[in-house]
């Protein structure tokens, strides 16, 4: 394992104990942040804060027992890639999802610089429709 799997890993616990800190403290101040178009958080964020407005405190205001259970983490060195299952209820709707995800990170100098999100869309919008 790499200290960059390390990172990533630490990141996924943070997500578990809610520790939105935790979760943000591996970005580069301009890390770009993609949610997957289709998702309700579409587009590119831009640095530690616009992922927090745009991303993780939207789940939380709009989701109940929303997860990420990542349960592979493939090693690729300065690109490491998340597998795993996006759950939740909206709370608008109701209506609970669960979808597969894939999250591709890619770091320099211990900072994460990028991410990407890849997920079904569709399992998600049905929920929030």
């Amino acid at each position: 394992m790499t200290r960059n799997h390390d990172i990533i890993a630490a990141h996924y616990a943070a997500s578990d104990r809610g520790d939105i800190d935790g979760m943000l403290a591996p970005l580069a101040a301009d890390a770009r942040w993609t949610e997957m178009a289709g998702f309700p958080y579409a587009g590119t964020y831009i640095g530690p804060d616009e992922v927090r407005a745009g991303v993780f405190e939207r789940i939380g205001a709009e989701w109940d027992g929303y997860t990420a259970a990542i349960t592979d983490l493939v090693d690729g060195g300065d690109t490491i890639v998340g597998l795993g299952t996006y759950s939740g209820t909206n709370r608008a709707t109701g209506r609970f999802f669960e979808a597969r995800v894939a999250h591709v990170w890619r770091l320099a100098d211990g900072k994460v610089v990028a991410f990407e999100q890849f997920t079904d869309t569709a399992l998600v919008r049905d929920a929030v429709q």
